[in-house]
């Protein structure tokens, strides 16, 4: 369908032969017209129609002229924009010709109509009237989409604020949970003892309550892990510059036993000093090297090499920073290794990729160094294949 069949016009004047005539010369250009005889009938025509996208209108009527009825038109939000063109049967006088443009209006045209004259100025004010609308609409739209983002914005906060309050409240029972637990284990554990030394027993006995004993420490060790994933909530004053090589020298002395057990070898380059709380740095290297003891082969020697790299940061940790360099610590293995697939579920708390049967743990470990490493503004990532070791990389800000 051509555009001008949408085109509706309202031709106002008190002769029916100039109505017959402006119409004819219009509907012949596809545009749609609807005839009034006053004023008054263009008023009540008004009234029930709105989507006119010009208007005709002689000035000399009887009763209310054209001046008078576009200014009633015009006093209704819903017609305001739509243009005026005025016909008159002679040249006004510049005090006439001012209360029209105030009127309303956006030309004028004079009788007898000039057939081609008409269809130019009708085209052209329709254009225009066409285009101010579209950018009515745009601007509607643009306005109700920035209502909708600031609606989703608000929204965001307010959920935001909600996960908030639910992760406090989950570390808050995670911790009272976990704290509670600790004094029924121990009297298990001591109890179990206490019935290992008592003789005689026959060799069943003390089968099950070693098994007993076996399952309080490992849930003594899981209540231990959350514990420690529930308490690390850190303040700015926390932070202090250590040296990587201290901190990491005291996590390989807390696991002494399991590296001259295993034979491990942990060869560590020198590191550099961060911003960091030093309690919990420690914590992440305890947990990558235990696990990098815990993850070995059957066969072998395990080794572990820790040095450091200065390197730029990933891209949505920089936030428009450009200057900030960090330093990327690799704790690197030849252990057993994981599938690249599973690269995200191994930081997820309780996910395991073996069962307990297969190797000790609680599934906590790495949880714990995503957390902190959250917490100092940094990350925790790895690179691994199946029985060819892993690399965990944490990286942390410079100190400048």
């Amino acid at each position: 369908m051509h555009e001008k069949d949408q085109i509706k016009i309202l031709v106002v004047d008190d002769r029916q032969d100039n109505l017959l005539s402006i119409s004819t010369i219009l509907e012949r250009e596809n545009y749609t017209t609807v005839k009034a005889s006053s004023g008054r009938a263009a008023l009540k025509i008004l009234l029930g129609e709105t989507d006119f996208s010009l208007i005709l209108m002689d000035v000399q009527m009887p009763d209310m002229n054209g001046f008078e009825t576009a200014s009633m038109i015009y006093q209704r939000e819903k017609l305001k924009n739509i243009p005026i063109i005025f016909i008159t049967a002679f040249s006004h006088g510049e005090e006439d010709m001012f209360k029209g443009y105030k009127a309303g209006a956006v030309d004028f045209l004079y009788k007898p109509v000039n057939p081609e004259l008409l269809r130019v100025k009708v085209g052209l004010f329709v254009e225009l009237y066409r285009k101010t609308l579209s950018l009515e609409r745009e601007i509607e739209e643009r306005q109700a989409s920035e209502l909708r983002v600031r609606e989703l914005n608000s929204q965001l906060l307010q959920n935001n604020m909600q996960l908030k309050a639910a992760n406090e409240e989950l570390d808050r029972f995670a911790y009272i949970a976990s704290h509670d637990l600790q004094e029924p284990l121990r009297k298990i554990r001591m109890f179990s003892d206490l019935i290992l030394q008592k003789k005689p027993q026959t060799d069943e006995i003390s089968k099950h309550i070693l098994k007993i004993t076996n399952a309080t420490e490992r849930m003594q060790q899981l209540v231990n892990d959350l514990l420690r994933f529930s308490r690390h909530s850190v303040s700015k004053g926390d932070f202090v510059e250590v040296n990587l090589n201290g901190i990491v020298q005291e996590a390989v002395k807390e696991l002494d036993h399991q590296i001259q057990q295993t034979n491990t070898q942990v060869m560590i380059d020198p590191l550099p000093a961060v911003y960091a709380i030093p309690t919990l740095m420690q914590q992440v290297f305890y947990n990558l090297i235990g696990n990098a003891i815990k993850f070995r082969k059957k066969d072998g020697i395990p080794q572990v090499h820790i040095y450091a790299k200065q390197e730029a940061p990933p891209k949505e940790l920089v936030n428009g920073n450009g200057d900030i360099s960090f330093y990327n610590i690799y704790v690197k293995d030849n252990g057993i290794g994981f599938e690249s697939k599973y690269l995200e579920d191994i930081f997820i708390v309780f996910k395991r990729l073996h069962s307990y049967h297969e190797i000790e743990g609680s599934g906590i470990g790495l949880s714990i160094c995503k957390k902190i490493m959250e917490q100092h503004n940094g990350f925790i990532t790895a690179v691994s294949e199946v029985n060819n070791g892993a690399t965990f990389i944490i990286g942390l800000p410079r100190v400048k």
